[in-house]
């Protein structure tokens, strides 16, 4: 009887520790990695050859929003194709449990907009047979997954569960009773192994461009500083879980506001006893000093023994839209939040009214409004579908647009897209270009990512981080060495998880792997997939190359890229975790 059921044999590990790479055979049984050393071919059921190629741990993605997804796509692509073998889900505090079955809409609409999730896919996929957080629980236990799963209480449905709907909950702040409730819930929750709680408060830089439905705040942009205190020592009892928190309170200046939100999360850190997992950090190129003083609160706290940790965004992205598909993504703007409100149709026709272009001038004049995703002046024409304004405007910046036919910057973005009957799909300027200022934000106490896997999808493809890191940070500039990136990858979220058996590559721990050739791991250009139900409704994708093999709980989920259809994903319990 063969020993192991495989053995990857001849590859270089880089084990996710941190330590340097070194070449041994892998034995795997039973979903378990048995024995790391020379082994023998004929001891195992199947040999994988990793003559020439890297074994790592799969990464470990802990900013994730497969909650829907994950009915009509049990991989969790994109991040799946990409090494991804462990997600978290309810993250920012969305999600669709506790809910009573008379707000099973509300919850869906709760994320149609904020998220980007189609309705119409959640409506047609998902039951709603569950309403406590333990129904929902085993709920997704029951579903097929490739990759593992990590569930978080999130703060939105929780406080519309306790308050009675959406509406009160976001009308005042619970009353003592409802936050006894409250903590009650998350125990229950955590005692049927949720990994913690999720929110997000994004009431600065404007306001949140992750809003709701009906482009008001979201439940959990509306809790106090008390009640996040609060959740964090009702989190103090457990010696296991993490949180994860959003916060933008202020502007995005260097220093002042970002700092402040930091150092609130080190509060709620510091209460729970527990990592907090903060997101999240990311470089901008012309404002260094921003991500500087975030982190700098990060290294005081670490300091004092308090787990604070940020979320680092290490990817090089950019964002693509249309106006004809629930672009979301300037809803810190009023006038442009009433104008993206509504079905394609009334959408349309509010940004063909030009009694609305005044005010949107007005306020990128004054501000640079809506410039989260950068200064609309640099976005791209990428994709135009009429011949003779492709032929024109292809690949053109608007800013130089606007210099050659004399007009203003939102006049271009809009008399473009209307004359491409709102088609016209344009690019966002890439953020992130300095390999030493991502090199110096991954120093500090952060875990590398992240994915957003299953939200946005229609604009961003950002679960291909780990091999832009791979192959950016890694090979083509050699800024940092391959076993620093795993261990941000893979060990670095493995210990903010709770995880004792995963995140690395160890004798007894599972074997969830991405095995690659270094040379030739590459990141596609963007793609539009038509895979979401229930008529093929339309995601941005970005698929791999280098790719040989990626294993779940030792079963190989993905082959020379594609799916083997194998759906060894479990759901991770807090307990199971440990």
């Amino acid at each position: 009887m063969a020993e192991f059921d495989k053995v990857i044999k001849g590859g270089t590990i880089v084990d996710g520790t941190g330590l340097p790479p070194y070449k041994a055979d892998i034995g795997i049984k039973d979903g378990k990695i048995t024995k790391i050393g020379h082994l023998k071919s004929s001891d195992a059921k199947q040999v994988l050859d990793a003559t020439g190629l890297i074994v790592a741990p799969g990464v470990i993605d802990l900013h994730c929003h497969y909650d829907a997804p994950l009915h009509w796509d049990p991989s969790c692509s994109i991040g799946s194709w990409h090494g991804v073998t462990s997600v978290t889900n309810g993250n920012c505090g969305f999600g669709f449990a506790p809910v009573r079955h008379k707000d099973a809409d509300r919850s869906m609409y709760s994320m149609e907009r904020n998220e980007a999730i189609p309705f119409e896919a959640m409506k047609a996929t998902m039951p709603f047979n569950w309403e406590t957080f333990p129904q929902w629980m085993d709920h997704i236990h029951k579903l097929p997954k490739a990759v593992n799963m990590i569930q978080l209480v999130p703060v939105t449905p929780l406080v519309s569960y306790v308050m009675g709907g959406w509406d009160e909950a976001k009308s005042r702040q619970p009353n003592d009773k409802q936050m006894t409730t409250i903590l009650q819930i998350l125990d229950e929750a955590m005692a049927v192994g949720a990994n913690g709680w999720a929110a997000q408060r994004l009431t600065g830089y404007g306001a949140s461009v992750q809003r709701d439905y009906d482009g008001t705040l979201m439940v959990s942009d509306l809790m106090s500083d008390d009640f996040y205190l609060a959740l964090s020592k009702g989190m103090s009892k457990y010696d296991r879980g993490y949180a994860q928190f959003a916060q933008v309170s202020g502007g995005l200046d260097e220093g002042g506001g970002p700092a402040k939100d930091m150092s609130f999360a080190g509060q709620l850190a510091e209460a729970s006893g527990r990592p907090l997992l903060f997101n999240a950090v990311a470089v901008v190129d012309d404002r260094p000093n921003t991500f500087r003083s975030m982190l700098k609160v990060v290294d005081e706290y670490n300091k004092k023994g308090v787990p604070l940790i940020a979320h680092a965004l290490t990817m090089r992205l950019s964002f693509r839209f249309s106006f004809d598909d629930s672009w979301n993504f300037f809803d810190n703007v009023e006038v442009w939040r009433d104008a993206t409100l509504g079905s394609p149709e009334e959408v349309k026709a509010k940004l063909s009214n030009k009694e609305l272009r005044p005010e949107m001038k007005r306020e990128y004049d004054k501000t640079k409004q809506p410039k989260a995703l950068g200064d609309i002046a640099d976005y791209i024409c990428r994709k135009v579908f009429r011949d003779e304004l492709r032929i024109k405007y292809g690949d053109r910046r608007i800013g130089d647009i606007a210099k050659e036919e004399n007009k203003h910057i939102i006049d271009v973005l809009l008399d473009i897209s209307e004359a491409d009957d709102w088609k016209t799909q344009w690019a966002t300027p890439t953020r992130n270009h300095s390999p030493e200022l991502c090199k110096e934000m991954l120093t500090h106490q952060t875990v590398a990512g992240f994915s957003d896997g299953g939200a946005h999808t229609k604009f961003s493809h950002l679960g291909s981080f780990p091999t832009d890191l791979l192959t950016w940070m890694v090979r083509d500039t050699n800024t940092i060495k391959l076993e620093e990136a795993h261990y941000k990858l893979s060990f670095v979220p493995a210990w903010v998880a709770g995880f004792k058996d995963r995140g690395a590559i160890r004798e007894g721990f599972a074997a969830d792997l991405m095995i690659y050739d270094l040379e030739k791991l590459g990141v596609n250009a963007p793609e539009v997939a038509n895979d979401i139900p229930p008529n093929n409704n339309t995601r941005l994708v970005q698929r791999p190359t280098g790719y040989r093999w990626i294993m779940c709980n030792g079963d190989v989920t993905f082959e020379d890229g594609g799916a083997t259809g194998a759906n060894p994903g479990k759901l991770l319990r807090c307990s199971d975790a440990r």
